[in-house]
């Protein structure tokens, strides 16, 4: 799993790239600064090359997040946060 992410902050929404994707099954997991799950987003994706904007993420609070993502036994750990 080739994943970018388009900046390690942000307000509402994450934007992810995904290249040499097509046809895994992703999971995300989105993990506040005690460990605890905030968010979750699962998709197939279905290109070779996918972008995707995981929205509805202005309620979280202010601060520090771990990304989680895992594709099949392929697993990426990202330090994010959210700002004003």
């Amino acid at each position: 799993m080739f994943a970018k992410i388009r900046s390690s902050t942000f307000i509402d929404a994450l934007q992810l790239e995904f290249s040499a994707a097509r046809g895994h099954f992703l999971k995300a997991i989105l993990r506040d600064d005690k460990g605890s799950i905030c968010s979750v987003m699962e998709k197939k994706l279905t290109a070779d090359k996918e972008q995707l904007v995981w929205s509805g993420l202005n309620d979280l609070p202010y601060g520090r997040y771990t990304l989680e993502l895992s594709q099949g036994e392929e697993e990426l750990t990202m330090d994010l946060v959210k700002r004003v």
